[in-house]
């Protein structure tokens, strides 16, 4: 046999005895056969020996020996010498099903399945019958490619030369119809078996799961135990990833159950697919005495480990897990940064971001997603566009994940332009869907509400792309309640009955939420009624609800049916009930001391300052301002913003002007920054009569380059948002809206309305010119109003921030002198004007 392979100089081969087996070197100490030797070299990885072995084989009498040969190419494909493998193959003067069998086996597993095909076409052409190995390594390559049409000709040839009775092949051709998406088939071929071991059953119930028929899986692995095979690692492992995915907790348990009988759960695929269960179907320390039971863990229990922390919000133990790892890598800190994604803590997500990027860890578009995630959680529009041009530099490809993340970072981080183009021009139309949604929501957040209604109109046009889901719905019904469109609300309403997601608990929260934020309490709380099932979340919306039409009373009642169910609050939820103290029918301060007591005693939730603010606003409310100082003064925490804002509200509201400027100073001194907190200041100032102090607050807020929110009030009519300003002739209809304005307030005044200028410093600066007082949003909003609806219809409006006092004693007369209902949502709730009345007694 001529060389295959040139042979270097090799120090050590010269020392090689012959091993011919010519009579005349019988004096010659014996050395092991040939094969024993390849064998040898294969197992102590040393190439160098086996070209040594194979030069010393050329050179001797057998080198036309098939055996011999075999044993090459078996010594070049366990080195990873395919290329040298094929060459021997190829001198081989008669190569047998064995030889065949090794090179159909090694392109398979190459992933190159033309040419295992190729070789086992040319054996069976050559006549060489092949044995059950051929078959294995020919299905193994249909496996591997998913090719059913190869998979089933070869299922066909095995029935022909009745090689299906093989139990390695029966196992192979299940593998083949299980990948391709045959588990029928399979299952059939499973049930036809003569001869069954463990991999058969071990690849058809990873097939069934890998179909989605976890309930069949686990059928089949009690008939399994049934048969008397036992389960090993793999099924367990196999089968807990089932019962995370879709079997459920009870099926899950069992499984643990008959691991621990038979001591497979110290095994270590077992123990990280128990770490995976007990995160999803148990507790914390479910997992924990898993992972600290296991006799080995490697870098997926420790991972596990730190994602579960994170599931069940205990970050500080997941970082704990991070610092105690004994080898860290991309996969880790992928986890950490996910983690700290999932619990809302966008800022150290992007700390962990830049660690990666400064070890020089691989950066994946997992990574990359998770990066920008933690950047939309911050809302930082800099950081963002760091990032987007990071991505844009290292070339990453823009896959649908990244393109999805990438959209909504950019509408998150206030970067809405940007975010339409990319929307306008998607690369993945599988991103649509998911694009709208963020964008639409963006707009929403953003006010921009025509643009948002025009967003949606896009969605509906495109039917093609989208495919209404609950979270759809669930953004849509937001959208409406924010504007309070209850029209199109109500249409979607009729859709979503239709499309038969009403029962889905987050649309059933959602749509009743929306009706109640357009004025419609009683069709919300029919519709919280009539939900077949309740979360936290529903009772949280119905409270919410009852607080934004002022019905302290019936919050509380609906607080006392929520405890009678057993339902367990939250921390919101006390939020709410002690906020609805304030509207109660009679003094409440010491129901909201016993609910504030019952918070930390009995469900151990620790108060936040959005709870003392709520506690403040209700004893500023009732006129208890010197319990309301000692609750601030004994605050276990640092007052913030939202507390000072509640005091200087009740101060307001009850003329404590002294307190009040304690409440100004301590204002300033938290939130220097929020150009809001100038524009109370400044108001507060001017309803006392102090116009140098009010003006030295402007000139300081313009110095600092701070302005205000523009005021805004808006109407629904025919489908469309119009929006009013202050002053504002944008309108088409603005003549006429002036000209039935002007005609308003001169009725108003004969029937006993005096303007108050104190309040014309909410929205402009010279208040010195009386008739600048007449033009506010809210006023310009109900002149169309009452333009345009229906007489028997009352007047909706909606406003972006408090109603001022002139405003809200206009309406009041407006609502006498013509005989209509008015019904204004601002940022405290409703007022319902109606015959000279406010629903919300002059006190908001």
């Amino acid at each position: 046999m001529a060389a295959v392979v040139p042979i270097p100089a090799f120090s050590h081969a010269a020392k090689l005895p012959s091993l011919s087996r010519s009579p005349h070197h019988h004096h010659h100490l014996q050395f092991p056969p040939p094969r024993h030797l390849l064998r040898l070299a294969a197992d102590r990885r040393d190439l160098a020996l086996g070209r040594a072995l194979h030069a010393a084989i050329l050179k001797s009498a057998d080198n036309d020996d098939t055996r011999l040969g075999n044993a090459l190419i078996s010594m070049y494909l366990d080195l990873g010498r395919l290329p040298d493998a094929r060459k021997v193959f190829a001198l081989l003067p008669s190569p047998n099903v064995a030889s065949f069998s090794s090179l159909i086996s090694a392109y398979a597993k190459a992933g190159r399945p033309l040419r295992a095909a190729g070789f086992f076409f040319r054996m069976r052409m050559l006549g060489v019958e092949p044995n059950e190995f051929s078959f294995v390594a020919i299905l193994t390559s249909c496996i591997r490619e998913l090719n059913f049409r190869l998979g089933s000709q070869v299922h066909a040839f095995a029935v022909k030369t009745n090689h299906c009775s093989c139990v390695y092949v029966g196992n192979a051709l299940i593998a083949v119809y299980v990948k391709c998406g045959c588990a029928t088939t399979a299952e059939k071929l499973f049930d036809e078996m003569i001869e069954r071991d463990a991999s058969s059953w071990n690849t058809l119930i990873s097939g069934m799961i890998e179909n989605g028929r976890y309930a069949e899986a686990f059928e089949h692995f009690n008939f399994m135990q049934f048969e008397g095979h036992r389960a090993d690692g793999f099924s367990l492992s196999t089968l807990l990833t089932a019962a995370s995915d879709g079997l459920g907790g009870t099926e899950g348990k069992a499984i643990h159950a008959y691991a621990v009988k038979t001591g497979l759960d110290l095994n270590l695929s077992v123990g990280n697919a128990l770490v995976s269960f007990y995160t999803q179907f148990g507790s914390i320390e479910d997992v924990a005495d898993v992972f600290e039971r296991m006799p080995t863990k490697d870098d997926i229990s420790w991972t596990g480990m730190l994602n579960a922390f994170m599931e069940f919000g205990l970050v500080e133990s997941a970082v704990q897990v991070f610092d105690q790892m004994p080898e860290r890598n991309c996969v880790t800190y992928n986890a950490l940064l996910a983690g700290f994604c999932h619990n809302r803590e966008g800022s150290r997500g992007l700390e962990i971001f830049q660690l990666m990027l400064l070890n020089g860890l691989e950066i994946s578009d997992f990574t990359l997603t998770s990066a920008m995630n933690a950047c939309a959680l911050v809302t930082d529009m800099k950081k963002s566009e760091q990032i987007h041009a990071f991505l844009i530099k290292s070339g990453c490809k823009l896959s649908a994940w990244i393109e999805a993340a990438l959209l909504d970072m950019c509408s998150k981080c206030g970067r809405i332009h940007d975010a339409r183009e990319m929307f306008m021009s998607l690369v993945h139309e599988e991103n649509f869907q998911l694009a709208w949604t963020s964008l639409m929501c963006s707009y929403s957040r953003n006010g921009q509400h025509n643009e948002a209604l025009s967003l949606f109109q896009l969605g509906i046009v495109r039917n093609d792309l989208m495919i209404m889901d609950e979270f759809s719905y669930s953004t849509v019904l937001a959208l409406c309640g924010t504007l309070g469109f209850a029209e199109m609300g109500q249409q979607i309403h009729c859709v979503i009955v239709k499309s038969g997601v009403l029962s889905d608990l987050e649309v059933g929260n959602a749509l009743f939420s929306m009706y109640a934020k357009c004025g419609n309490l009683e069709d919300s709380i029919t519709l919280f009624s009539q939900m077949p099932q309740h979360d936290i979340v529903s009772w949280n919306t119905l409270l919410t609800a009852h607080l934004l039409h002022r019905q302290g009373d019936n919050a509380l009642d609906a607080w006392q049916r929520m405890e009678n169910f057993g339902v367990m609050p939250d921390g919101i939820t006390f939020l709410l009930i002690i906020s609805a103290c304030r509207y109660t029918s009679s003094n409440s301060i010491e129901t909201s001391h016993r609910l504030f007591q019952l918070m930390e005693n009995s469900y151990s939730i620790t108060p936040t300052s959005e709870h003392y603010s709520a506690m403040v606003d209700v004893l500023g409310y009732w006129g208890s301002f010197a319990e309301a100082e000692h609750l601030i003064q004994n605050m276990p925490l640092k007052p913030d913003t939202s507390v000072w804002r509640a005091l200087l509200d009740s101060c307001r509201l009850r003329s404590n002007v002294s307190l009040g400027r304690q409440a100004v100073q301590s204002l300033l001194a938290s939130e220097p920054q929020d150009p809001s907190t100038y524009v109370l200041v400044a108001n507060l100032y001017s309803a006392s009569g102090r116009w140098h102090c009010s003006e030295k607050v402007r000139q300081e807020m313009q110095e600092k380059g701070l302005r205000k929110i523009p005021v805004r009030s808006w109407i629904i009519h025919q489908n469309e948002v119009h929006s009013f300003y202050a002053r504002d002739r944008s309108h088409s209809q603005s003549k006429d809206i002036y000209s039935a304005l002007e005609i308003l307030v001169q009725t108003c005044m004969k029937a006993g309305y005096e303007p108050d200028t104190c309040f014309v410093l909410h929205e402009v600066e010279e208040y010195q010119k009386l008739n600048f007082l007449f033009y506010h949003s809210a006023k310009l909003a109900v002149s169309y109003g009452l333009l345009m609806a229906r007489p028997d219809r009352p007047v909706k409006v909606v406003k972006n921030i408090h109603l001022c006092g002139d405003c809200h004693m206009f309406l009041k007369y407006v609502s006498l002198v013509t005989s209509r209902e008015i019904l204004v949502r601002d940022t405290s709730g409703f007022h319902h004007f109606k015959s000279g009345v406010c629903s919300c007694g002059d006190y908001w």
